[in-house]
Order: C-alpha cells, then sequence, then structure tokens
C-alpha cells in the first residue's frame, strides 16, 4: 500500500465486532487462556497481550503503522518524543560508552546529552558540525551510536543521512535517526541507512496540539552480531529477560525487542491506548495535512523574505539556503513547514514580535495545526549557555514559526502588525 492508504489503515485488521474504527482497549491487563498460554506470552513466543504498561491491541496498530510507513522491521510507541530519545540510546548506551551526536538539536535533547547521559557516566560527543567526517572523526571504540535529526529543529539542517550512515557503519556503529520534522511521509531515514527511527508523534503526527506520544522504529538491517565487543547487550544472555539473546532469539527486530522487554517493561514510559487513538486519528490526515502546512509556509517566507524589517530568513525552500540542495536531495521538491527569521533590533526586537502576535500562538511545540511561534534562545533553548546556543545554531535574534492551517493571508497579516510594533 501506498503511505496515504498506510496512514488510514495500516496495521489494522477489524476484530469480531467488525468496528470500522480502531478500538481503545482501555485495560490494565488480558487474561491468559492456562499456565502453558501465559508462559508463551511473556516469553514473546506467542503473539498476544498480557500487561499493558508491555503491549496494548490499540498501541499496537500504531505501531504497525508507524513502523510500515518508515520501512521497519518492528516498532515501539512511548509515552513522549523524549522518552522515545532517552531509551533509544540507553538501549545501547552504559557508563563508560560514548554517543556521537550532531550540534544541532531540539532543546530538551541537547540539555539531556550535555547535562543527564554524563551523570550516568555516559560521554556526548557533539560534532563540530553536522558534516560526515566531522562526526565520523569521534567514534572510536566506546562509541555505540550516531545520534542526529534528518532536520533538525529549529537549526532547519538537512542531514547528509546517506553520508554519515556509510562513516558511522564503517566503524561499526549505528545511526539514531530523529525524524520527527520531516515525518515519513516527507523522509524515510532507513533508505538512506539509518538503523533505529524515533519520533516525537505529539508533534505533525498529532497534528493537533492536543496528544503526546514518542515512537522508536527497528531497521531490521544493523549487523549486531558482527560487533560482538560493541554491542554485548543484544548479544550476550539478557539478566533482565531470562537469559535471552537477542540478536539469536529475535533476529527481525533485536534491538527494538530489547526497548520492549528492557526498556519499557522496567522503566514504564507507556503510551496510553487513548493517547494512542487520538495519534491514530492524527495520522490518518497527515498526508492531506503536510501540502496545506507546506503552502502556508511557502507564501509566509516570501513574505517574509521581502519585508525591509526582517534581516534575514532561513527556509529551506528558498535557492539560497546553505541546506537547500540536501533538501532537495533527501525530500525532493517537498519542503519542511518550519522557518526561522531575525528582525533588524535583535534580540529585543525579535521577542517584542513574539509578544505582540495576536494570532500565532506562543507556545513550545510545532507541527499543530495552529500556527505557533516562539524565541528559541529564551524558551527552548534557554537553559543553554551563549557558547553552546552558538553550536546548536541559535541566535540571539532568532524566531521559529510552525506553520499551521489557517489563510495563509491572515498569517501574514498578523505578522505584519506583530513587525509594525518592533519596527514602528
Amino acid at each position: 500500500m501506498r503511505d496515504e492508504t498506510l496512514a488510514i489503515h495500516g496495521g489494522y485488521t477489524p476484530g469480531s465486532t467488525r468496528a470500522v474504527a480502531v478500538p481503545i482497549y482501555q485495560t490494565v491487563a488480558h487474561e491468559f487462556i492456562d499456565a502453558e498460554h501465559a508462559g508463551a506470552i511473556m516469553d514473546l513466543e506467542a503473539p498476544g497481550f498480557h500487561y499493558n504498561r508491555i503491549n496494548n491491541p490499540t498501541v499496537d496498530v500504531l505501531e504497525q503503522r508507524m513502523t510500515a510507513l518508515e520501512g521497519g522491521a518492528a516498532g515501539l510507541a512511548v509515552c513522549t518524543g523524549s522518552a522515545a530519545v532517552s531509551m533509544s540510546v540507553l538501549n545501547l548506551l552504559a557508563a563508560g560508552d560514548n554517543l556521537v551526536s550532531v550540534p544541532q538539536l531540539y532543546g530538551a535533547t541537547y540539555t539531556y546529552f550535555a547535562h543527564v547521559l554524563p551523570t550516568l557516566g555516559v560521554e556526548v560527543r557533539f560534532a563540530a558540525d553536522d558534516r560526515p567526517e566531522s562526526i565520523g572523526a569521534l567514534i572510536d571504540e566506546r562509541t555505540k551510536a550516531v545520534f542526529c535529526e534528518t532536520v533538525g529543529n529549529p537549526a532547519g539542517n538537512v542531514i547528509d543521512l546517506a553520508a554519515v550512515a556509510t562513516a558511522a557503519h564503517e566503524q561499526g556503529v549505528p545511526v539514531i535517526a530523529d525524524n520527527t520534522v520531516p515525518t515519513p511521509l516527507l523522509l524515510k531515514p532507513i533508505h538512506h541507512g539509518a538503523d533505529v527511527v524515533i519520533h516525537s508523534l505529539t508533534k505533525f503526527v498529532g497534528g493537533h496540539g492536543t496528544t503526546m506520544g514518542g515512537m522508536i522504529i527497528d531497521a531490521g538491517t544493523f549487523p549486531w552480531a558482527e560487533h560482538p565487543d560493541r554491542f554485548r547487550a543484544l548479544i550476550d544472555p539478557e539478566p533482565a529477560f531470562h537469559g535471552v539473546r537477542y540478536t539469536s532469539d529475535f533476529p527481525d527486530a533485536p534491538y527494538v525487542t530489547r526497548c520492549r522487554t528492557v526498556g519499557i517493561r522496567n522503566m514504564g514510559s507507556t503510551l496510553s491506548p487513548f493517547n494512542a487513538f487520538l495519534l491514530l486519528q492524527g495520522l490518518e490526515t497527515l498526508p492531506v495535512r503536510l501540502p496545506r502546512h507546506e503552502a502556508n509556509a511557502r507564501a509566509i517566507a516570501d513574505f517574509l523574505a521581502a519585508d525591509p524589517r526582517v534581516s534575514w530568513v532561513s527556509f529551506l525552500g528558498f535557492p539560497d539556503n546553505p541546506y537547500h540542495q540536501l533538501g532537495r536531495r533527501y525530500l525532493g521538491d517537498r519542503v519542511i513547514s518550519i522557518m526561522t527569521f531575525g528582525v533588524h533590533g535583535g534580540r529585543e526586537a525579535g521577542i517584542t514580535v513574539f509578544n505582540s502576535v495576536k494570532l500565532f500562538k506562543r507556545l513550545l511545540n510545532m507541527g499543530d495545526a495552529k500556527s505557533l511561534i516562539t524565541h528559541p534562545a529564551s524558551t527552548t533553548h534557554r537553559q543553554l549557555t551563549s557558547v553552546d546556543l552558538e553550536l546548536v545554531g541559535i541566535t540571539p535574534d532568532m524566531l521559529r514559526l510552525s506553520i499551521g492551517l489557517e489563510h495563509p493571508d491572515d498569517l501574514i497579516e498578523d505578522l505584519d502588525q506583530a513587525l509594525a510594533a518592533a519596527a514602528p
């Protein structure tokens, strides 16, 4: 099936009730037939459900649908995008290991890498930039993964994913790619060499600013067993799950199976069935929402670029954008609906614009049906030092827009009056 069809039908076959909508299985647990049946399900030897911290029929449909859209082997839904970030790396790293990351990251991800993981004995090595050679140079024998955002939020950089994957794979290291911004409808990281794909489903997939969720998808292609000294957690008997060997007992998707049986089973970052249901509703309309997001974004970007009160605009659709060619390579003729800009007058003028909008919503999210604005240096990235801000690509005057589904003229009129307040 094509993406538009998968987004509506993927992963679901009506059961005995023949319900067309995916039912909400709001239950804590499922009854076993007998002891033998219980053991087979608990050991993952037979398909089924037992305790809903670990799996649930409603959540399972979401997992299957997102996995199909990304072209992966198996997926695990979690309660937030941040939970997906933390579980995706902790599934591989322990004290003494290191993670290599691009610097252009969402603020909470950067803070987690820079300040939380080190307290667990995990070193995060931030590359000087997002070039493959800068990333590859930091990999050593204790590196367990390379982490990147396929399109950075809010930096807007496009990673050369195929080249980064080559640099990592040549040294026996997998790539974890956060694909939240483009979604699988614009970019499928697994097709370009990513080994694990994660999402904040809170953003474009949910699409309405109502529901948090995250996703981890295993491509099922990385040769873990070929690197026994590096990935013992996937190869040796797992003491936290009765001695299974993930690469041999679950060869199709060993990585995400460990996420489920060790990660979510013991840390409990479970997505509720009701939230899974709401995210499925958003996913069904994603293919028709994204073109409207994009068309509106192009109109807003053109307005800002032509306005003398605006000092700069960063938008992937502009040929002078430094990532325009990479955008064309990985997104084709599509563009994301996130952009950043600055106004003459610097930080204070930018904050005045932020304070003066009336239609745009001042909040910490993106991918909403509603248009959103934020001032990253004082909101999403406010914990970062001036040195850190420069590293991740945040300037003091930067404003980030997430363009929604309203009429573009109304959005332009709102920005026009806010710009007038900053530069009367």
